[in-house]
């Protein structure tokens, strides 16, 4: 029925938003704020997690065209079974490290845990209500993304420490950054399939590209490109290379602006039928993907270098929050962009052609932004302890 349709969306929603915000966390738990294997630990991550994607896609697909709906959630319920089952088998592996619930007296951990809990059990019923009325749904989201972003902004203007004061602050910054690429990023998927789909020429060759296929160019570049990256990052800074976290925030943006700035260079070399040729959409694929690189599990990463110890959990989430909370900007920024007219590719390339550019020229300004601000985020972000300066002493001079 629909109304057990809505619980079991609810607590699939639940559930793979924590469990994506687990992880990272049990990762971060691993490794040190000066150790340089952790950014590589993260890219091999997140290029793991795309391929649980691909495979998921393409078995979605399977059963999809197969109208095999029920086989489909069986398939995926044996997933998380294997999963659960592997999690158990390796628990002394997975378990705590360095969480302030090690430091817990037996008293607080049951007190910690029982308010775990209640979250836990609260959080279905919370996401089931706002399913059922996702017109205020996203008024609700915007104002707890804003709580949250007023309680980090609090908690590091109180702060005591200075260098972690420093950290939290790059923090901030870098997750407006975040905010803005993600923005972007998700306001060209819906322009971009549909100008794939009439001014494209997918043929390559004698092969015809189908459409659906153009969405795994992105997860492939993932699952190569993680790897490729940890090791080009761990040679270069071998080499003496400065590879850090505001130069690789303020690439993926710039990358951002490339990828959408070379598709009005491929409309202008459009064939006399107005499509243009498919390899300027698959660059465009590429440059976008390799951006989500640099940001999305550089940021990851980022998290054990630059939060303080009690506040991973805390910014960790956050951090997952403004991938939500872009979703929402991009959906409102996209209302305000008139579609392109005509019913001809030809007739609707300067429209397609605008937008590309105006997106690029978006990214390209919040990039150079983050460009000037490179050397205060390299001034703010620093490993080396800080004290209060102590005052000289007045030597007054013996009789």
């Amino acid at each position: 029925t629909l109304a057990l349709f809505y619980v079991g969306l609810a607590l699939f929603l639940t559930g793979s938003g924590l469990n994506v915000t687990c992880i990272n966390m049990m990762l971060t738990q691993r490794f040190t704020p000066e150790d340089p294997r952790r950014e590589g630990a993260f890219l091999w991550n997140y290029a793991g997690m795309n391929v649980g994607f691909f495979v998921g896609f393409s078995a979605a697909g399977y059963f999809q065209a197969t109208q095999s709906y029920s086989s489909l959630f069986i398939f995926a319920t044996l997933g998380n079974f294997s999963a659960i089952v592997l999690a158990l088998f390796n628990w002394k592996t997975l378990t705590d490290r360095n969480t302030p619930l090690l430091d817990a007296t037996r008293k607080q951990f049951r007190l910690r845990q029982l308010a775990g809990l209640a979250i836990l059990i609260g959080l279905a019923p919370v996401v089931w209500f706002m399913l059922q009325r996702p017109g205020s749904t996203e008024t609700i989201i915007k104002m707890i993304c804003a709580a949250v972003a007023l309680a980090l902004i609090y908690l590091t203007v109180r702060h005591q420490d200075r260098r972690e004061q420093r950290n939290m602050t790059a923090y901030l910054i870098l997750t407006i950054g975040s905010l803005m690429f993600w923005s972007l990023y998700q306001m060209a998927p819906s322009g971009l399939m549909l100008f794939a789909v009439h001014n494209v020429n997918l043929m390559v060759g004698s092969v015809q590209i189908q459409p659906q296929w153009i969405q795994n160019i992105n997860t492939i570049c993932i699952v190569l490109g993680g790897p490729v990256l940890a090791s080009l990052f761990t040679r270069m800074r071998a080499r003496g290379w400065r590879i850090d976290i505001p130069k690789q925030f303020a690439a993926s943006l710039l990358l951002m602006a490339l990828a959408f700035f070379i598709l009005p260079l491929g409309i202008k070399l459009a064939g006399a039928d107005g499509k243009s040729p498919f390899v300027w959409l698959f660059l465009s694929y590429v440059l976008q993907s390799i951006g989500e690189l640099l940001i999305m599990p550089i940021g990851y990463a980022m998290i054990g270098k630059l939060a303080p110890k009690q506040f991973q959990g805390l910014m960790m989430g956050n951090w997952m929050l403004v991938t939500g909370l872009a979703s929402l900007f991009a959906g409102d920024f996209s209302g305000m962009i008139p579609e392109p007219t005509g019913t001809t590719a030809v007739a609707t390339n300067p429209g397609y052609a605008k937008l590309f550019a105006e997106l690029g020229a978006g990214s390209l300004a919040v990039g150079i932004m983050l460009v000037v601000l490179i050397p205060f985020l390299r001034k703010l972000i620093t490993d080396k302890a800080e004290t209060r300066p102590i005052e000289a002493a007045t030597v007054v001079p013996v009789a």
